[in-house]
């Protein structure tokens, strides 16, 4: 993703976080059950995190951590706005800003059915199960390679 910022259905806008966005950024990282509000901070400054908004407010966010390839350190839609569409939009403008051939990797606790179906949705598939990852407990780290066909559809703007 460039410096620009995108507009998914729904009339939502995904752009890069600003300083300015900071006190709503951490009322949903509350929301968390394991929550980095230094990883968030630093995220911020550097440009790496992702909101989507609604009327100009982030209503969720997506918050990488970058290394080979991705990691999904965060990902929240408040409640308010989920089944908009939004994580959706937030992962493909994630994806949309990586090289082909990167992996993105997030870690999900295995009960966490709606994130499961969301990521399993979008082409991650399990490969490890972590135990003691999440203080209650294991996790599930997914994968998804960066596809060259998406590359394509970034360039022709499909």
């Amino acid at each position: 993703m460039t410096g620009a910022s995108r507009e998914p259905a729904g009339g939502a806008e995904i752009r890069r976080a600003t300083t300015a966005d900071r006190p709503t950024l951490v009322d949903l990282q509350r929301r968390l059950p394991e929550r980095s509000p230094e990883l968030l901070d630093y995220g911020v400054v550097v440009g790496d995190v992702l909101v989507s908004t609604a009327g100009g407010r982030p209503v969720g966010y997506l918050l990488p951590a970058h290394g080979d390839g991705a990691h999904v350190a965060e990902l929240v839609v408040g409640e308010n706005h989920r089944r908009e569409g939004r994580a959706t939009a937030l992962l493909d403008a994630l994806f949309d800003s990586l090289p082909p051939g990167d992996e993105v990797t997030i870690a999900v606790a295995p009960d966490n059915d709606a994130a499961l179906a969301l990521y399993e949705g979008y082409g991650f598939e399990v490969v490890e199960e972590r135990e003691g990852y999440f203080a209650g407990g294991p996790a599930l780290v997914l994968s998804r390679s960066v596809s060259r066909e998406r590359e394509a559809e970034t360039t022709d703007g499909r």
